[in-house]
């Protein structure tokens, strides 16, 4: 799917929010269009000697709440429509954490897989080279995503500085702990998702021990994992790009990511602790209770939506599921905890990053969980009572939750502000 068919589905959502509240049509309008997206080509010397380009995006998509905020994904598909669209979501899912930023995203069209260390930092530098008068802790704040980790931010974060001629930890987060990074927020993602479904466990009907299918085993798949086992949870299927495994009576998780950290792929288990095979694609439709796609987006549709089975669908990856999966899930009674929400903590401890950072005074790691499982609770909790009271989805809830903050700030800036920006 191209990336302009992603922003027309994100648009999808807005429009069924808007259809829930009683919002001008320029709030609408203001929300369905980056206010900039900037296109470059990075030249970078390769360890050869020849040079090469590749092409990179920043969008700020809403600065209406705040400074923009958003990852940086290097990916070989990446294109300039996927960019904005991620930017939008980023955009609502500050609103629904009542994080003070709107939303920004950035990308780079390269296979970090094919590059040299040496290479990749220089095209981390190369980026931003490019888009420091752009970026900025009071203006647009980036951080990891797909492919990009703390090295590559503590890279970034140290050529921003090179270039003002001064630190500015602030101007990017999820960072290294030695150049400011905060704790906690290597799980921060998976952990947010974690406290949701155990906050809204009963109002879910969910048992104590749950079976649990994980498509994707990157970062946010690998901890949610970790978290869901330590809480008596069976992981009874996992898959990554390679392949799949499953195990009726549950994987050995440490096994699995033992695998991953050695490089290898999660099919690389096959035989051991009762580890059998499965193909990626059944993944979606193991008998579970829980289904967490946790890998990129569109992997759950109108060919696959039917075939799952699981009471409960966590969102840890932005847009896995497309409108039309949403509308089968949503006719078969499966509850989906939406991106937007359920993958907020990530965002979250980054905004407890930069302000620890522009405080210059940071806090413990049983402060940051106790800060995001706090807010995770409130804004799940009132979702959830929006999904109840008008019947909808908890996806358009979300929306709902979302759309009402942004109007309330758009209204609030005046209508010459509007019609400047």
């Amino acid at each position: 799917m191209s990336g302009d068919d992603l922003l027309g589905q994100a648009h999808v959502r807005l429009d069924e929010a808007a259809q829930q509240l009683n919002v001008d049509h320029d709030v609408i309008e203001k929300l369905k269009y980056a206010r900039e997206t900037t296109q470059v080509r990075l030249m970078i010397r390769m360890d050869d000697g020849s040079r090469k380009s590749f092409l990179a995006w920043r969008c700020r998509y809403d600065d209406t709440r705040g400074p923009t905020k958003g990852g940086i994904r290097f990916h070989p598909d990446a294109s300039v429509g996927e960019v904005e669209a991620l930017a939008f979501w980023m955009t609502c899912k500050c609103a629904v954490m009542n994080l003070p930023y709107g939303g920004g995203k950035g990308a780079v069209q390269v296979d970090p897989r094919k590059l040299s260390k040496a290479e990749l930092e220089r095209l981390s530098r190369a980026y931003i080279q490019a888009f420091s008068r752009i970026i900025g802790p009071d203006r647009d704040i980036p951080a990891p995503d797909v492919y990009t980790n703390s090295m590559i931010m503590g890279w970034m974060a140290d050529e921003y500085a090179q270039i003002v001629g001064q630190a500015v930890p602030a101007v990017i987060t999820g960072k290294p702990i030695a150049l400011g990074g905060s704790l906690g927020r290597g799980d921060a993602t998976a952990r947010g998702g974690y406290y949701l479904v155990r906050h809204l466990a009963e109002n879910l009907g969910l048992g104590k021990s749950m079976r649990v299918a994980i498509q994707g085993f990157g970062n946010a798949g690998q901890h949610v994992a970790r978290l869901l086992v330590a809480d008596g949870h069976r992981i009874v299927a996992v898959s990554d790009s390679d392949g799949a495994v499953q195990s009726d009576v549950g994987l050995h998780v440490d096994m699995l990511i033992a695998a991953k950290e050695a490089g290898q792929p999660v099919a690389s288990t096959i035989g051991q602790g009762g580890h059998q095979s499965l193909s990626a694609h059944e993944l979606v439709g193991v008998d579970c209770d829980l289904l967490v796609p946790a890998a990129l987006e569109n992997m759950i549709d109108e060919t696959n939506a039917g075939t799952v089975r699981a009471k409960l669908v966590l969102e840890l990856a932005n847009g896995p599921i497309t409108p039309e999966g949403d509308t089968i899930l949503a006719r078969n009674g499966t509850v989906v905890l939406p991106d937007i929400l359920a993958n907020a903590g990530g965002v979250t401890v980054s905004y407890f990053e930069w302000v620890q950072n522009r405080q210059g005074f940071y806090w413990t790691l049983e402060e940051i969980h106790d800060r995001l499982r706090a807010i995770m609770e409130r804004e799940g909790g009132a979702i959830w009572s929006i999904s109840r009271e008008k019947n909808i989805t908890v996806r358009t809830a979300a929306y709902v939750h979302a759309l009402s903050r942004l109007a309330e700030a758009i209204e609030a800036h005046g209508t010459q502000s509007f019609f400047m920006s």
